[in-house]
């Protein structure tokens, strides 16, 4: 086949024309309004020359490439050297240590604790969306080095040894002691066999040391889950004579020697495969305690709660991508005597995708600005709230958008070396991961019972938004007298997550987004009550205007 890149190729059977170039070498954040817009509007206006650079960076085809090398090349499991001793090594592909030193290098797992300035996490939420359009596996270990932040707090012994190196921006993946490297990664295991979510069932046994001043105990047990297993420690759930508790478990112990975490093997997931997800066996392994003896969950949940939070981030970011790539591709493919992106039902499934990231991204920067102003009683409502409706709504909605999304490049949206194959398989995850749905929307009626002032608190934000759309009030109204009812709450926990989700979603692009934008979300959500199909959004709105937003070029 001759190609000069000035017209068809040619083969000795057909010309190859009518596809389009792949996308690349564009700027992620110069295309994105309504990225632009919400960090201009939640306070992180100082980080827009950073996130222009960065922008351009992940749009670099070498990038993009490393991206789809790190999942064509899975982490491969070795358990012992060539002469047999035990080494528990996981190997993964340059491309993923590549990705994981430019997320590290960026500060996406520390720039709020380093830099903790007004709008910091606004700044660090746009960069991790950007930077997720990549590749979204290895995003998997940098959230949860950004996470366990606040729970290592918790034993000022091991929070003074550790937090340097943790939020040091560097990437060392060197197998060895943690306390010869400058620079660490954690990851998590709280999920056993027996109980999955119900993390109170575990059956790991934690005993102390004798004379530690810092807590140090061994576990015996095993983790069901366990991502990332060659991060550098582990936070960790394991019963003690206090109840459940909470552990830092290195890879290494103190004295040098190697931990007995034994992987069994790695998970044969069907996304997220650049990430290696294992299953351990803890052969009295040791871990300093982080927290008060059963106070597990409550240390614990300060790190998922963040996590929870990058899930939304990640969600949303890959719903932008997905989005873009069916907006360039219908821009850059005739069908049926015309571009597909001029025809008319092609036009309202490319806006509907839009606007489903225009929600999500406005519930999570919302959630961010939130994150930025923690130490007030409102805002740490809405964050509470928040985590569990945005994880719920915006995770479970990214499967569906994607496949939507894939659908409109055809049989090639399908095939493995275009992303939208890969988003659509990696989109599960962050909804079943951290929380299911089921345990969002139970998680949001035990608030209900236990805080009802933080129910208040969202219910005033979203008051503010009253009077300015009909469909939107009654929508307010309904909610209102939904949470009123005592009667099969638990029988109706999902409707309830979908309405104050739906609801916060519109709410915020009323506030702060262009009237078109907010109009088109209110009548194909609010008014259909979430019944809509992608594509269905009804006559007189602004499709031209939203496809222009989504509009990767636009910028």
């Amino acid at each position: 086949m001759q190609n000069n890149n000035n017209g068809p190729a040619q083969t000795s059977t057909h010309q190859v024309f009518n596809q389009p170039e792949p996308l690349q070498g564009h700027n992620l954040y110069a295309g994105d309004n309504a990225l632009k817009e919400a960090v201009i509007r939640y306070g992180g206006h100082w980080g827009e020359d950073d996130l222009q650079r960065y922008g351009e960076i992940c749009g670099r085809p070498e990038w993009i490439e490393r991206g789809f090398q790190a999942n064509a090349h899975k982490p491969e499991f070795e358990p012992h050297d060539r002469v047999g001793n035990r080494i528990d090594q996981v190997n993964y592909h340059p491309a993923y240590h590549q990705l994981m030193q430019l997320a590290k290098s960026e500060g996406l797992h520390s720039s709020p604790w380093t830099d903790p300035q007004p709008g910091a996490h606004i700044v660090r939420a746009a960069k991790y969306y950007l930077h997720s359009q990549l590749e979204s596996g290895h995003c998997c270990p940098v959230t949860m080095t950004f996470a366990c932040l606040p729970a290592l707090q918790r034993n000022p012994v091991i929070a003074a040894a550790w937090l340097p190196k943790i939020t040091e921006q560097a990437y060392d993946h060197s197998d060895r002691p943690y306390f010869e490297k400058p620079a660490l990664t954690i990851g998590m295991g709280m999920t056993e066999k027996q109980g999955g979510s119900d993390v109170r069932s575990n059956t790991s046994q934690a005993t102390p040391l004798p004379g530690e001043t810092a807590g140090l105990y061994t576990i015996r047990g095993h983790k069901w889950f366990l991502s990332a297993p060659m991060c550098d420690g582990f936070l960790m759930l394991a019963q003690t004579a206090g109840g459940l508790s909470c552990f830092l478990v290195p890879r290494w112990r103190p004295d040098g020697s190697k931990n007995p975490i034994e992987i069994q093997r790695l998970k044969d997931k069907a996304g997220n495969v650049a990430n290696a997800s294992s299953e351990v066996e803890l052969r009295d392994a040791v871990g300093w305690l982080v927290g008060d003896e059963g106070a597990g969950i409550k240390t614990i949940i300060e790190m998922v709660a963040l996590t929870r939070f990058d899930c939304m981030i990640g969600s949303a970011a890959a719903q932008r991508q997905a989005t873009l790539q069916a907006i360039y591709h219908a821009q850059h493919r005739n069908a049926f005597g015309k571009k597909l992106s001029a025809q008319p039902l092609m036009q309202n499934v490319l806006a509907d995708l839009q606007l489903e990231v225009e929600g999500s991204l406005a519930l999570s920067m919302r959630m961010a600005q939130a994150l930025d102003h923690q130490n007030e009683d409102y805002q740490r409502h809405l964050l509470r709230l928040g985590a569990a409706v945005g994880k719920y709504w915006i995770c479970k909605r990214t499967p569906h958008h994607n496949y939507e999304a894939m659908e409109c490049l055809g049989g090639n949206g399908l095939i493995e070396n275009f992303i939208t194959a890969r988003l659509y398989r990696d989109a599960p995850v962050n909804a079943i991961w951290e929380g299911s749905g089921n345990i969002q929307a139970l998680d949001i009626l035990r608030t209900k019972h236990k805080k009802p002032e933080i129910l208040d608190s969202w219910i005033n934000e979203l008051t503010q938004s009253a009077g300015s759309d009909l469909c939107f009030d009654r929508a307010l109204t309904h909610l209102k007298a939904e949470l009123s009812k005592d009667n099969d709450l638990e029988y109706r926990a999902r409707d309830i997550a979908d309405q104050l989700a739906l609801t916060m979603q519109a709410h915020l692009l009323i506030q702060g987004s262009p009237a078109p934008v907010a109009d088109a979300y209110i009548q194909s959500r609010l008014h259909r009550h979430n019944s809509h199909s992608v594509g269905t959004i009804p006559l007189g709105a602004d499709l031209d205007l939203l496809i222009e937003r989504g509009n990767p070029l636009a910028g």
